[in-house]
């Protein structure tokens, strides 16, 4: 099922569908608000909407730890944390104002893969 309150995260989320049709969830998220702009599941389990609020409480750490540390010149490209059985990235989009978020099986997903997909629809975004 799919979801989308703006076209230019529906038409990434779409392009991340056909080049990933594995995926078990993607989800186009605003960082500030939290909420998920596109998103799509392949999994009953996994709703991208209550990934999205989640994960963007772990962007938002994530820069602010970057503050803390004082790492100027640097931003987050990426954030990945692998499961068991799972990969979920969280590429940054925007200039960190939105991301997208992915999750798919390990078996199933080359990360190498996954990353060039993610980053490429991020492009999109801007």
């Amino acid at each position: 099922m799919a979801y989308s309150t703006n076209n230019a995260a529906g038409q990434a989320v779409q392009n991340i569908i056909n080049d990933l049709p594995q995926l078990l969830a993607v989800a186009i998220v605003d960082v500030q608000s939290g909420m998920s702009l596109a998103s799509h599941s392949n999994s009953a389990s996994l709703n991208p909407e209550t990934a999205a609020a989640y994960n963007t409480e772990v962007v938002r750490q994530k820069q602010k730890a970057m503050t803390a540390l004082k790492l100027q010149g640097e931003s987050i490209d990426d954030i990945l944390i692998t499961l068991t059985n799972q990969i979920h990235l969280i590429n940054l989009a925007e200039g960190g104002k939105k991301f997208i978020y992915l999750a798919v099986n390990s078996r199933d997903t080359n990360l190498a893969i996954a990353r060039d997909v993610l980053r490429q629809q991020a492009e999109l975004l801007k």
